[in-house]
């Protein structure tokens, strides 16, 4: 049984336990969120991943994408990347890998790993056609199906389908004024195939198939947001929301079948429409874990998205979101190196405790008294441990010249703390 499935017959699993323990709650609390479908735990039952929880309640959490591309291929490269967001604090991994040893990257990651991953199958379909079939759209249903089959085997543990990417979204699409068109490469296939073949989308078509693979190794669906936003102009138009409201009739049908289910979510959102697009999500989807890129709130930023992103995110998971993917320094430019996932990463882990806070999660509110604490009391080596990124503020602490320990170089003997300390003691 899936931990859905278990969770309603009230049965609470070892991973429950875990994720009840890590998150400081109540277990009993815990279950009646995955049963109900606001909390998702995903772990493939052949999978060897740590449990985590993703949704109402508990912390924000941070996926970090990695993954090869034809121009761009090294096995080990990706390996090291992946070890890199892990050590900074991405609680999942997604393979994005489209080069010719994307097989090989996966199952590398998925060795070294213990994090939750995640894929995107129909990546795989798509590199099968054009090396069989000359041709990404020659792709058949089969060739869909078999990559979610094989991947599932492997221990995959939450795949992103973009099941609402019908017929009548793409014509849609077509009707609107977007300026960027689909900028979701998952999308771009679907969208492509449809259009070619002028059939319904496979995965929408036959998604009680889908639901039975799914449900055989409790792997999560991600919903995917293939009409999602890829500039500010085109957020919250018609495609996006008519997707949407397909994803929330797909969110039930995944939970009657005792499938775990999240929901993707964009893009590119100007500040003042992200709080109203996760509200609209949660309502639609029934309080489905949201999974946000970013959001961007600006597209004049190449080279600092990942800034642009945490502003978006810290925003969007404030207001409800459960779950963000991080954005590097490369969006839109190239495939990241280790500095740039750590700098993603970090990023999005600032977003993830800005947005905890206004949420009233206790070990985020802990944290920061703890840090407000070290600060006061110059305890500099337990501000470092504290720190989302102890290496950074340690460097910078360390350029300074004299060896007081109660004083940085900012403001040195007119430091505030001190002078106002010393006087009351």
């Amino acid at each position: 049984m899936t931990q859905l499935e278990q969770a309603r017959k009230s049965k609470i699993t070892p991973e429950m336990e875990q994720v009840a323990k890590t998150e400081g709650i109540d277990v009993h609390k815990l279950a009646r969120r995955v049963a109900n479908g606001h909390v998702v735990i995903p772990k493939n039952q052949g999978g060897k991943s740590k449990p985590l929880g993703i949704g109402k309640g508990l912390c924000t959490k941070v996926n970090a994408n990695v993954g090869s591309s034809s121009e761009l291929e090294d096995v080990s490269w990706e390996v090291e990347k992946a070890r890199i967001a892990v050590k900074y604090g991405s609680d999942t991994l997604m393979d994005l890998s489209t080069g010719p040893q994307f097989n090989e990257v996966r199952r590398a990651i998925m060795k070294e790993i213990t994090v939750p991953i995640g894929t995107v199958p129909i990546y795989e379909a798509s590199i099968g056609a054009l090396k069989n079939k000359e041709a990404i759209i020659n792709m058949d249903e089969d060739d869909m199906f078999q990559a979610i089959q094989n991947q599932a085997k492997e221990g995959v543990d939450f795949i992103t389908v973009h099941c609402g990417v019908t017929r009548d979204t793409v014509e849609k699409f077509k009707n609107s004024d977007r300026i960027m068109g689909i900028v979701s490469r998952g999308g771009a296939f679907t969208a492509a195939w449809i259009l070619k073949n002028q059939e319904e989308n496979p995965l929408y078509k036959n998604y009680d198939y889908l639901l039975e693979i799914a449900r055989e190794y409790d792997v999560t669906l991600s919903l995917g947001d293939g009409l999602r936003p890829g500039c500010t102009h085109d957020a919250t138009d018609i495609p996006q929301i008519s997707e949407l409201l397909i994803l929330g009739n797909l969110v039930e049908r995944a939970r009657e079948s005792g499938v775990q289910v999240m929901v993707e979510g964009p893009g590119h959102v100007p500040i003042n429409q992200i709080k109203s697009n996760v509200q609209i999500q949660k309502r639609v989807c029934k309080g489905a874990p949201f999974y946000v890129l970013g959001p961007l709130v600006t597209d004049l930023a190449p080279g600092y998205d990942h800034i642009t992103s945490a502003i978006g995110g810290a925003i969007a998971a404030a207001a409800g979101a459960d779950y963000l993917c991080y954005v590097t320094p490369a969006e839109h430019l190239s495939i990241p190196d280790k500095e740039n996932v750590k700098e993603g990463v970090i990023a999005s882990k600032i977003a993830a405790q800005a947005a905890d806070l206004a949420k009233g999660i206790d070990s985020a509110i802990d944290n920061e008294i703890k840090m407000a604490h070290a600060r006061k009391n110059f305890k500099w080596d337990l501000q470092f441990k504290l720190a989302l990124d102890d290496e950074k503020p340690r460097a910078c602490w360390e350029r300074k010249p004299s060896p007081k320990d109660d004083m940085c170089t900012m403001c040195g003997e007119f430091c505030a703390i001190k002078l106002v300390g010393d006087n009351i003691k």
